[in-house]
Order: structure tokens, then C-alpha cells, then sequence
């Protein structure tokens, strides 16, 4: 079952991929960044007030959302800081480099989770889900030769930069998410996490964008960062339901949530028309087959 939901999360995930490169296209990153949190927070929001009002309601599902302690507002709130610090990277590096670039990047994360999931919690992997990690590796590379094609060298371009940057934070954050999960309600989790990255982002917004916002990128609205939201929350709501199993490996969850890329591919073929889609289709493929010998390894 959890593995099932991984792949309802990745699919999700790629849809979030492709409205956030549309959202900050020619747009001003830190307000969008700003109002996906808030969004975020708020459709969450309704489950809160019910559990509150109306503990009977949802009591004994997903959907129930119950009070934590304060030491659990801390753990959760490491979290919030983690996921903050790789969306803002993530988000000026989606804003900057081909969809078809940052998401097969993204797509590494999970060999750094891997390496964390072997060492913290002790997870081993079959033959299948090692030959389906190397596969992943094999990408990464093949990756960096497209990315050459296209001007963009992974050694010296800044963005390359943040969105490794991001990639490491957000693998980070994955192990982290084990185990918050064996520990909280992951809906809890969820909702306050996201609560505190709006109030960060806040004061971002107050503190550093605002002032200055004259001698940056404006801000336009766009429909597209309510999109942001809503599939991101689809997703992560998924994804912490999936790693409360306790069977749930993290270093496979976090493969299979990569094979987003699949969906944000398509993305950047059909909305952005990004170019050089021969060689990173190979890439595609390799991705399509890692993820397939990760499934036979589950099985």
C-alpha cells in the first residue's frame, strides 16, 4: 500500500513541478514562494477547525488533525526550516534552467536519502533496488552532458548549483520525515509545518523583498501558484500517509516520489517547449527503468 501511494504522491508531485515553473516564469520568486505556503497552510486549515470543533468527526482517520506538544512544535518546526531552506534554492533554480534540467536533477535526491536511510535507520536494499539506484546515478550524468548542449554547465552555472543545493535539503528533510511520522500524526505534521514556513516567509517578504522589490522582478498574479498549492498539499498529504506504515522504507518511498520527473518531462515538452529532448529522453528512460527494478524489489 505505501509503495501504491508513492506513486500517487510522484504523480502529484509532477503536476506541482509544472505549476511552479509557470508561476515564476518572469515572476518575482519570493512572493510566490510566500503565497504557496499560505495556500498551503489554508487548505489544510478546515481540518484543523474540525477536529477542534468536532473531534467525533474525524476521529480515527488521515483526515483528523490532533494537538501537539510543544516539543513536537519544535521537531516540527527543524522541519519547517529544512523544507524552506530547499524550496527557496529549488524555486530560483526551476525559475532559471529548463524544467527538463531541474527535474531529472531532482530526481538524484533520492541516492542522497539512500545513503542516509542505510546509515540512521538501518534500511538494506535487494539486488533489484540497488541495480535500479545505480540506474539513477547513470543519469545524473547523462543529465549533465544535455545540460552541456544547451549551455549549461553544471561545474559553473549557479543554478545548477541551487538546485544541488535544493536536492541535498530536501533528501534531508526526507529521513527527517521518517521519523516525524513514526512519531506524529503526519496530517499535524502537514499542516504546521507548512503553518511556520508561511510566518518565515513572512517575514522574508517584510524584511527583504518588499523593500527592494522596485529593482527586482515584479510580482504578477497568476492562477497557476493556487495550482502550486493544491498539488503540493495532494502530494505531501499522500506521501506522510504513506511513511506512517510502518514497513515504509524511506530510500524507496523517496525513489519512487523522483519518478515525478515523468510528469514535469511531459510538462516542459508540451507548455515550455524546451529543446534538446533527444539525449534527455535517454535519461528518461533510464529514470522509467530504475523505477521499474525499484518496484520488482518491493515485490
Amino acid at each position: 500500500m505505501w509503495l501504491a501511494l508513492a506513486f500517487v504522491s510522484a504523480f502529484f508531485l509532477g503536476c506541482y513541478d509544472i505549476s511552479k515553473k509557470k508561476s515564476v516564469h518572469n515572476n518575482a520568486v519570493i512572493p510566490v514562494l510566500f503565497l504557496n505556503t499560505l495556500f498551503c497552510a489554508l487548505l489544510l486549515s478546515p481540518l484543523v477547525l474540525i477536529s477542534a470543533l468536532s473531534p467525533s468527526t474525524l476521529e480515527g482517520t488521515v483526515g483528523y488533525v490532533p494537538s501537539v506538544s510543544w516539543s513536537a512544535h519544535g521537531y516540527i518546526f527543524i522541519k519547517s526550516i529544512i523544507v524552506l531552506t530547499s524550496w527557496i534554492f529549488g524555486y530560483f533554480a526551476v525559475k532559471h534552467l529548463p524544467l527538463t534540467i531541474t527535474g531529472p536533477i531532482n530526481a538524484t535526491r533520492p541516492v542522497i536519502t539512500l545513503v542516509g536511510a542505510l546509515l540512521i535507520f538501518g534500511e538494506r536494499l535487494n539486488l533489484y533496488q540497488w541495480i535500479g539506484v545505480i540506474i539513477t546515478i547513470i543519469s545524473f550524468f547523462l543529465l549533465s552532458l544535455s545540460g552541456k548542449k544547451e549551455g549549461i554547465s553544471f561545474h559553473k552555472n549557479k543554478w545548477v548549483f541551487f538546485m544541488i543545493l535544493a536536492a541535498i535539503s530536501g533528501a534531508a528533510s526526507g529521513l527527517y520525515d521518517k521519523f516525524l511520522m513514526q512519531q506524529f500524526s503526519s496530517t499535524a505534521v502537514q499542516f504546521w509545518f507548512n503553518t511556520y514556513q508561511c510566518l518565515l516567509m513572512a517575514v522574508v517578504v517584510i524584511a527583504l523583498w518588499y523593500p527592494k522589490r522596485g529593482k527586482n522582478t515584479p510580482f504578477e498574479w497568476k492562477w497557476s501558484i493556487l495550482l502550486v498549492s493544491l498539488f503540493l498539499t495532494i502530494a505531501d498529504f499522500v506521501y506522510f500517509y504513506a511513511l506512517t506504515d510502518s514497513d515504509a522504507m524511506i530510500s524507496i518511498v523517496s525513489m519512487v516520489r523522483r519518478s515525478s520527473v515523468l510528469v514535469s518531462f511531459a510538462g516542459g515538452v508540451l507548455f515550455f517547449h524546451e529543446k534538446n529532448l533527444k539525449g534527455k529522453a535517454l535519461d528518461l528512460v533510464l529514470i522509467v527503468v530504475a523505477m521499474f527494478f525499484l518496484y520488482l524489489g518491493t515485490k
